[in-house]
Protein backbone atom coordinates (compact mmCIF):
# COMPACT_ATOMS: atom_id res chain seq x y z
CA UNK A 1 0.00 0.00 0.00
CA UNK A 2 2.68 2.55 0.46
CA UNK A 3 4.06 1.73 -2.30
CA UNK A 4 1.49 2.51 -3.97
CA UNK A 5 0.79 5.66 -2.57
CA UNK A 6 4.54 6.78 -2.78
CA UNK A 7 3.98 5.64 -6.99
CA UNK A 8 0.66 8.00 -6.63
CA UNK A 9 2.64 11.02 -5.20
CA UNK A 10 5.30 10.62 -7.25
CA UNK A 11 3.20 10.66 -10.67
CA UNK A 12 0.90 13.63 -9.18
CA UNK A 13 5.04 15.62 -8.79
CA UNK A 14 5.93 14.39 -12.56
CA UNK A 15 2.58 15.77 -13.87
CA UNK A 16 2.60 19.00 -11.91
CA UNK A 17 6.63 19.58 -13.33
CA UNK A 18 5.14 18.67 -16.39
CA UNK A 19 2.56 21.52 -16.23
CA UNK A 20 5.05 24.07 -15.22
CA UNK A 21 8.00 23.39 -18.09
CA UNK A 22 4.51 23.88 -20.53
CA UNK A 23 3.78 26.65 -18.63
CA UNK A 24 7.09 28.17 -18.86
CA UNK A 25 7.82 27.31 -22.53
CA UNK A 26 4.24 28.78 -23.62
CA UNK A 27 5.56 31.84 -21.19
CA UNK A 28 8.41 32.15 -23.33
CA UNK A 29 6.91 31.74 -26.02
CA UNK A 30 4.36 34.75 -25.40
CA UNK A 31 7.25 36.71 -24.31
CA UNK A 32 9.16 36.39 -27.68
CA UNK A 33 6.05 37.51 -29.58
CA UNK A 34 5.39 40.19 -27.77
CA UNK A 35 9.03 41.63 -27.99
CA UNK A 36 8.38 41.24 -31.54
CA UNK A 37 5.26 42.72 -31.63
CA UNK A 38 6.72 45.60 -29.65
CA UNK A 39 9.93 46.09 -31.61
CA UNK A 40 8.07 46.45 -34.19
CA UNK A 41 5.64 49.09 -33.19
CA UNK A 42 8.41 51.18 -31.86
CA UNK A 43 10.57 50.98 -35.34
CA UNK A 44 7.32 52.51 -37.18
CA UNK A 45 6.33 55.24 -34.41
CA UNK A 46 10.53 56.39 -34.72
CA UNK A 47 10.09 56.20 -38.94
CA UNK A 48 6.98 58.13 -38.36
CA UNK A 49 8.93 60.96 -36.66
CA UNK A 50 11.94 60.72 -38.63
CA UNK A 51 9.81 61.19 -41.74
CA UNK A 52 7.46 63.89 -40.39
CA UNK A 53 10.91 65.86 -38.89
CA UNK A 54 12.50 65.62 -42.20
CA UNK A 55 9.88 66.84 -44.06
CA UNK A 56 9.53 69.77 -41.65
CA UNK A 57 12.72 71.40 -41.87
CA UNK A 58 13.62 74.21 -44.25
CA UNK A 59 16.81 72.46 -46.12
CA UNK A 60 16.56 73.33 -49.94
CA UNK A 61 15.80 69.78 -50.75
CA UNK A 62 13.02 69.30 -48.68
CA UNK A 63 11.60 72.32 -50.36
CA UNK A 64 12.08 71.02 -53.93
CA UNK A 65 10.37 67.92 -52.90
CA UNK A 66 7.60 69.49 -51.47
CA UNK A 67 7.18 71.93 -54.62
CA UNK A 68 7.08 68.53 -56.48
CA UNK A 69 4.80 67.12 -54.78
CA UNK A 70 2.50 69.69 -55.13
CA UNK A 71 2.70 70.32 -59.16
CA UNK A 72 2.03 66.70 -58.98
CA UNK A 73 -0.51 66.97 -57.00
CA UNK A 74 -1.68 69.94 -59.51
CA UNK A 75 -1.40 67.46 -62.71
CA UNK A 76 -3.52 64.69 -61.29
CA UNK A 77 -6.25 67.11 -60.71
CA UNK A 78 -6.72 68.19 -64.00
CA UNK A 79 -8.91 65.75 -66.34
CA UNK A 80 -7.35 64.14 -68.93
CA UNK A 81 -9.40 65.44 -72.21
CA UNK A 82 -10.60 69.12 -72.92
CA UNK A 83 -13.84 69.74 -72.19
CA UNK A 84 -15.15 70.73 -76.08
CA UNK A 85 -12.62 67.48 -77.78
CA UNK A 86 -14.43 65.67 -80.28
CA UNK A 87 -14.23 61.99 -78.33
CA UNK A 88 -16.22 63.90 -75.41
CA UNK A 89 -18.94 65.40 -77.53
CA UNK A 90 -19.67 62.21 -78.63
CA UNK A 91 -20.31 60.35 -76.12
Amino acid sequence: MWLFLGVVVALQMYFVRELLAAFAMFAVAFAAIALMIASMYMLQKTWEATVARVWASRSGVMIAARHAVSAVEELTMRPFRRPNSGLAQSQ
